[in-house]
């Protein structure tokens, strides 16, 4: 008996060791190709939502035969589009990348994330829509790394329907950025890039402007499936084009889907266009895996999935269902705020810059003006907001770590706070609450809370020495960019600040 236990204790240990070391790719060794995916406010309780409804070939074939994280969590706040794209790819938060949304000050000075008036557009003469880099990013990618392990000679390009989920992944010296200019139906890039559009890009958008969907719907084009179908059709055009992972070294495609944004900021998280969203893509990655397995051949690719944010549901949908939820009028804030200031401090002028994703942008300029103190206004601020309704916390920057807030929410406001980009307060509403304003949807919803609706994410790997299996474990967002960059033994990003995750084979 005890012989035999021995036996199959050793049989185990063999076999586990076995399975660990054979995903452990060795020095030298690499895929042809490495291929991010972010689906933009993907929730992680999808997979088993739609589970059943998808198809073999796509999401399944990422959950049946690749390794799944079930508990990946983005640990900083907000959870906001342009801060996620740029922390999968960074494997850091803004306090160190500094993309702190996608709209937010640089000291006093309202800025978009990719904003860029030294550029021009290239593709188009929407400069609007053009005028587009990562200047604003301060850390290195993994494509970054990549580049620069390889002397350069690796290419590394991003496609989206969006600018900022195509040029923040892709990183500063990225071969190409691609997004869709839906004024004129086309991809698009920047002179950051190059000064013409490559011809198999002009093939594309040739067919693209046939295309009577397209044209049909217009500028509309991100509440539909069909966002879906262009950007894979895109993706693979771009791996056709650029002979991706045909050269002597590793190459990266960087793949953001945002037209499940689009239609859950619309619709939210339940109901027949979510539900169409997902199942449409899910034929899209499904074409999309086909075509790699086509063009560099199955298990020469690394595949990875994840999201840069999830989703609240609908705060109506919970309130019919007698759950906790409701709308904080972000608007309504402002103003009552700014009478409040008034009243106690007799300023005459306004002095918010701006609330954005939960934040209050002081401006520092105008207080200065008024001769009253930062910190005076900070604290009636403070008091303020500590009695407004259905907010949880308040938190003055400066002070996170001595505010009397969980350990918790204390590490994600310290981790999001860059003291030139992030402005002065954060609040957190409470549980089911969300930002609702002139541009909301009544039926729709939004993110950019701490809470696990809005801050857990798929984490999916396929392909290229991943083995079948799924970890419980509590990961992070800014875990993915250091686990990919230790798989292809290049250096981490230069501001990383996630760990290696290990691959275990059941």
């Amino acid at each position: 008996m005890k012989k035999s236990l021995f036996v199959i204790l050793f049989a185990l240990t063999v076999t586990t060791i076995s399975a660990q070391s054979s995903v452990r790719p060795q020095f030298g060794e690499r895929p042809k190709l490495v291929v991010g995916i972010a689906v933009d406010q993907m929730r992680w309780d999808y997979l088993s939502r739609y589970y059943e409804k998808f198809g073999k070939d796509g999401f399944r074939r990422m959950i049946d035969q690749g390794y799944s994280f079930d508990n990946c969590l983005i640990n900083y706040l907000p959870t906001i589009t342009a801060i996620g794209h740029t922390s999968i790819y960074t494997g850091t938060t803004p306090a160190f990348h500094g993309i702190c949304g996608n709209t937010f000050y640089i000291d006093g000075k309202k800025t978009y994330c990719c904003a860029d008036s030294t550029v021009s557009a290239v593709g188009s003469d929407n400069q609007k829509a053009g005028r587009m880099s990562p200047k604003n990013l301060l850390a290195t990618t993994i494509g970054d790394q990549l580049r620069l392990h390889t002397d350069f000679r690796s290419k590394v390009i991003g496609v989206s329907y969006k600018d900022r989920a195509s040029i923040l992944p892709a990183g500063h010296s990225a071969n190409a950025a691609y997004w869709l200019d839906t004024k004129n139906r086309q991809f698009i890039t920047s002179t950051y890039y190059m000064q013409e559009l490559p011809q198999w890009v002009k093939d594309y958008n040739k067919e693209l402007a046939k295309n009577a969907e397209f044209k049909k719907v217009g500028k509309d084009v991100g509440l539909y499936p069909l966002t879906g179908h262009i950007t894979t059709d895109m993706a693979i055009a771009a791996v056709k084009g650029e002979q991706l992972g045909k050269g002597e070294v590793t190459d990266m495609l960087c793949i953001s889907y945002s037209q499940t944004d689009v239609i859950g900021h619309k619709w939210a998280t339940r109901g027949e266009h979510t539900d169409e969203a997902y199942l449409e893509l899910d034929k899209d990655l499904a074409r999309l895996f086909q075509a790699l397995d086509a063009e560099v051949g199955q298990g020469n690719y690394l595949a990875f999935l994840t999201a840069d944010h999830g989703g609240a549901h609908n705060y109506k949908f919970m309130q019919d269902h007698k759950l906790h939820g409701g709308q904080w009028r972000s608007e309504n804030v402002k103003r009552e705020l700014e009478t409040y200031f008034i009243n106690k401090l007799h300023n005459q002028m306004p002095l918010l810059l701006g609330v954005y994703d939960y934040r209050f942008f002081l401006d520092h300029e105008m207080i200065a003006k008024e001769g009253l103190d930062l910190q005076r206004v900070k604290d009636v601020a403070v008091e303020f907001l500590r009695q407004y309704p259905n907010i949880s916390f308040v938190v003055d920057f400066e002070k996170a770590n001595t505010s009397a807030v969980p350990q918790m929410l204390r590490e994600r406001i310290l981790c999001g706070y860059n003291f030139h980009r992030s402005g002065d307060i954060i609040v957190c509403v409470e549980p089911g609450y969300y930002e609702f304003g002139k541009w909301s949807s009544p039926v729709g919803t939004t993110h950019g809370e701490w809470n696990p609706y809005d801050a857990h994410i798929p984490l999916l790997f396929y392909g290229w020495h991943v083995p079948h299996g799924a970890s419980p474990a509590e990961v992070h967002i800014t875990d993915i960019a250091p686990t990919v960059c230790s798989m292809l033994h290049i250096q981490q990003p230069n501001a990383c600040i996630g760990a290696n995750l290990q691959l275990i084979a059941f």
